[in-house]
């Protein structure tokens, strides 16, 4: 499936973000069925339009908390064929971890990363077609954590790289067209450093970002 002809819901209080966005996506080809301000008028809308994608700000009214991110746990159980992208103006790790863990089709991108439409229609296809999405700044912070496990210090620099682009969903042909390398240096990459942190070896890109993230999340 391409960006034309997905079906999308978008839910931002703010209606400027919210109009900017829907447009942003009609105009790449994506079909805007519908626009929320708050979770309650989102799930009305994913229940009558079926959307192929909800793309849903992690805090809306009226406690600005966590009523994106529940509703996107709603919309998981009720309707597992609609991909999710959560959008947040900030990192939380543990908020990102619960909504990826249910599966793949979801993604967490900071609000930022819009800026970057091309990067930001990519991941929206990522999510769309089955993967997971992880914002580069998550994984950023993952990595830094303190842990008392050492594997993270034999990974080197270039490997460091290969890893963020891993749990951003990427495949290997993906990450050696970002980092212009070959796919074959990309493999032995991976290979290195799922040795390194002792993960099974995976096809599949969400099994791989599930690996990564319990590695490093890890304390």
């Amino acid at each position: 499936m391409t960006s034309r002809g997905i079906r999308v819901v978008l839910a931002e209080d703010e209606v400027l973000l919210r109009e900017g966005l829907a447009g942003l996506l009609e105009r790449a080809g994506f079909d805007v069925v519908g626009q929320a301000a708050d979770a309650d008028e989102l799930m009305a809308l994913v229940r009558e339009q079926t959307p192929d994608l909800a793309v849903v700000d992690i805090r809306m009214p009226p406690t600005h908390s966590t009523e994106g991110l529940d509703a996107a746990r709603m919309i998981r159980e009720e309707r597992p064929q609609t991909a999710i992208m959560i959008l947040s103006a900030h990192v939380d790790v543990e908020h990102a971890k619960g909504l990826l863990t249910r599966g793949g089709r979801s993604g967490y991108l900071l609000k930022s990363r819009v800026a970057d439409l091309e990067e930001f229609l990519e991941a929206l296809d990522r999510v769309v077609k089955g993967g997971s999405v992880i914002d580069p700044a998550l994984v950023q912070e993952l990595l830094a954590a303190p842990r008392s496990d050492d594997r993270l210090d034999q990974i080197s620099a270039r490997e460091r790289e290969v890893l963020s682009l891993m749990a951003q969903g990427r495949s290997n042909a993906g990450i050696a067209k970002q980092l212009w390398v070959t796919e074959g240096t990309v493999e032995k990459h991976v290979h290195s450093i799922l040795g390194k942190l002792s993960l099974a070896s995976t096809h599949s890109d969400h099994r791989r970002v599930l690996a990564v993230l319990a590695f490093l999340d890890a304390r």
